[in-house]
């Protein structure tokens, strides 16, 4: 009965947010799943269908870190077959790739497809560290594809004939970096179901996909196990994981399992009502975060990714909250690895109704108090300030000295400041 693990995505080199330990967390979310669920469980082999590393180019730290999951492997005997994704594809025309170096040095097998314009057979057996399909001692042949894109649905075709002419094995697993759509909002070049119809057709009982980020299942022989980690905060609400897969007689056991090293991400939200000063504002921001923590939603000690999204409505200009402190502070407070502040508050707006008839000076009156309105700290007395910006305006237009003008502002300020006192 042959068993293996089904990984895709797993983007070592990942340096979004430019920080050195959400980069590891990749490497230490490979490592621990390999160690519980292709090691322990002594699986057959391991595919890997897509995007081993997130960049093209990679540091040494990343080929380091690949070189000792695979070598881990390698030591305990389980062969590791993989393909390029979109993100560690060689670049067209040249033949050589990172992927490429691990399969030189025999860290895993890197299944392609030949070019039948260069005379070559599309599906060769691997031999001497080349080829484009394996036939495993299990009992089960494992075939290479390449980064399609938008010629998928071509590719497809080309492959289940392939297919058709290889020699009968009782279990067939296809690696395939491609979304399905349907599992994920605005990705455009999804597959549907339909184009995936002629490897079914051809004898594939189980399509590794990769790509997206969100594991799926299609028909009991399409499965996508998402990435290994989250990519982004968004990702951290994704089912994701990897695959343990068992095929016998009866058909595919493909088991979604979870439980490994993967950074700990934190969602928090507050709606702002229009009526918070700026330092109300700041203090709701705390006790969000002090609240998550006091619910064990948020665990300092576990150094989380945090996000605070505040929306809504302000009754000041949302300028006037600086949010690098307040962000410093919050991050402080929940010891985050990462603390994301996004502050997507509007501010208040008041739009007076004027009638077709309504004079200038009406019009000046109406803009000016919707505007000292909506701020928190003039809408007490913002008919007299309106009345008082008018006289400001028309006095410049007279030609009245900065000096002059600038003792109307004092004035109105001071008026101000003796009615809140």
């Amino acid at each position: 009965m042959p068993r293996f693990l089904h990984l895709a995505d797993i983007h070592l080199g990942f340096d979004r947010y430019d920080n050195k330990q959400r980069t590891q967390d990749f490497f230490y979310a490979l490592q621990d799943a390999i160690e519980k669920y292709a090691i322990a469980e002594k699986v057959d082999f391991v595919v890997i269908a897509g995007d081993l590393f997130e960049h093209r180019n990679i540091l040494p730290v990343t080929l380091n870190q690949a070189q000792i999951c695979l070598q881990s492997l390698q030591e305990a005997g389980i062969p590791v077959l993989a393909i390029e994704g979109n993100h560690d594809n060689r670049p067209y025309g040249t033949k050589t790739s990172w992927l490429r170096y691990l399969a030189d040095w025999g860290l895993l097998m890197l299944l392609e497809p030949g070019d039948p314009a260069q005379g070559e057979g599309f599906y060769s057996p691997w031999q001497e560290g080349y080829g484009g399909y394996v036939d495993l001692a299990c009992g089960v042949r494992v075939l290479g594809s390449q980064w399609y894109g938008a010629s998928a649905p071509k590719a497809i075709e080309q492959i289940a004939a392939a297919i058709q002419g290889l020699p009968p094995i009782a279990h067939t697993v296809l690696l395939f970096h491609h979304g399905l759509e349907g599992h994920i909002a605005r990705y455009q070049g999804a597959l549907r179901y339909v184009d995936l119809l002629p490897l079914k057709q051809a004898g594939v009982d189980y399509l590794a996909l990769g790509h997206i980020h969100r594991s799926y299942t299609e028909a009991g022989w399409v499965f996508n196990p998402g990435s290994t980690e989250a990519n982004s905060i968004e990702e951290a609400s994704f089912d994701r994981g990897v695959y343990l897969v068992e095929i016998d007689a009866s058909g595919i056991k493909a088991e979604l399992k979870q439980d490994y090293y993967q950074r700990a991400v934190v969602r928090l939200h507050w709606t702002a009502k229009g009526h918070e000063s700026v330092e109300e504002v700041q203090q709701a921001a705390i006790l969000q975060v002090q609240h998550a923590i006091q619910t064990q939603k948020l665990k300092p000690a576990d150094q989380p990714i945090v996000e605070l999204r505040i929306d809504g409505q302000v009754g000041f200009d949302r300028l006037d909250l600086d949010t690098r402190p307040l962000q410093q502070q919050l991050q402080q407070l929940s010891n985050a690895l990462i603390f994301l502040l996004r502050y997507e508050a509007d501010a208040l707006a008041y739009i007076s109704p004027l009638s077709e008839e309504a004079s200038r000076l009406q019009i000046e009156q109406e803009v000016f108090l919707d505007l000292l309105t909506a701020h928190n700290s003039y809408k007490k007395r913002a008919t007299d300030l309106a009345q008082g910006l008018i006289e400001l305006k028309d006095q410049q237009l007279e030609g009245r000295s900065e000096p002059e003008l600038y003792t109307l502002v004092q004035d109105l300020l001071a008026s101000e400041s003796k009615q809140l006192s």
